[in-house]
């Protein structure tokens, strides 16, 4: 078990449950890496009781084992964005995207980022860690983006995200009147082209699952809740599209009218998932943006 008390940002302290090789110890029980173990014993920073010990020897019952995680901080430029964090602790950090902001430094947009915002609360925290983000959004689809400190704990969350252990749901405001109350989109998303940005519906493409319910009728529009089960390139704009329903705003799938809303009305509001190393359950919801609260308005005020 976890002895949380010992927890710090690059220390990670596990008890023995049993007796058992250090290495699968470490690859099943802690979900470390093949390539993250040779590290290990390169550094040398696994200890068993204080003392250094191979990844190929036994421990027993009852040993504490303890890995350093040091890394060095990835090369972003500290900024300070006035980003909303709403959770930190050893191995993540929660932010609420604002919209119009990309989450990761491109070519297009190298500062400003969500990036350089985690970096400026980092190192105002005196902390060395390595930014890794576990999910990400789209540059104007706002909401809730987990921010990993270590590789351990982004490869727990990752794999978590690929065996659709992490719960994530979104708002969306839509054109038109969605008549069930309730329902599922099962319907596979492909790439037509390399270089493609807009993805289509076909039975060529992965299988995308998206559940939706919804929260209100308007005039001629519909706010919906979507739970995620699948995690594609697009799937809420695509699936939303592809039921006639497309999301309000969306330049690339959806309904555009400026007077309403200057980007897509998407905000990732709920994520639900375990902590990495305690596995204790994690909750958060971020409040829907003022721009989707106007826009939610002035479609109430048309009915």
């Amino acid at each position: 078990m976890f002895k949380k008390e010992l927890q710090k940002y690059n220390l990670m302290s596990y008890t023995a449950e049993e007796d058992i090789i250090l290495k699968e110890l470490l690859l099943d029980k802690l979900g470390f890496s093949v390539r993250s173990i040779s590290k290990m014993k390169r550094n040398r920073t696994v200890r068993v009781n204080g003392e250094y010990k191979k990844p190929s020897l036994s421990v027993k019952k009852g040993d504490l084992i303890e890995v350093e995680i040091n890394e060095e901080m990835a090369n972003f430029e500290p900024q300070d964005l006035d980003m909303e964090v709403l959770y930190d602790d050893f191995d993540i950090i929660m932010v609420n995207k604002p919209p119009y902001m990309v989450v990761h430094p491109t070519k297009s947009h190298f500062d400003k980022t969500v990036a350089n915002g985690v970096t400026n609360f980092i190192i105002k925290k005196d902390e060395k860690v390595k930014v890794r983000f576990v999910n990400r959004l789209d540059m104007n689809t706002s909401g809730l983006v987990i921010v990993a400190k270590n590789a351990y704990a982004h490869h727990v969350l990752s794999t978590d995200m690929g065996k659709n252990l992490v719960e994530k749901k979104y708002i969306a405001v839509v054109k038109g009147i969605i008549d069930k109350d309730e329902g599922t989109i099962d319907a596979p998303i492909y790439r037509p082209t390399d270089d493609s940005i807009k993805r289509i519906i076909d039975d060529r493409g992965q299988k995308s699952i998206t559940h939706y319910k919804v929260i209100k009728r308007m005039n001629d529009s519909t706010v919906v809740e979507l739970k995620l089960e699948t995690g594609r390139t697009h799937q809420i704009r695509v699936h939303l599209a592809h039921i006639g329903h497309g999301i309000i705003g969306d330049e690339l799938y959806g309904y555009v009218d400026e007077n309403l809303i200057k980007r897509q009305a998407l905000h990732a509001y709920s994520l639900k998932f375990e902590q990495p190393r305690t596995r204790e359950e994690l909750s958060f919801e971020a409040v829907i943006p003022e721009d989707m609260k106007k826009l939610i308005d002035k479609l109430k005020m048309e009915e």
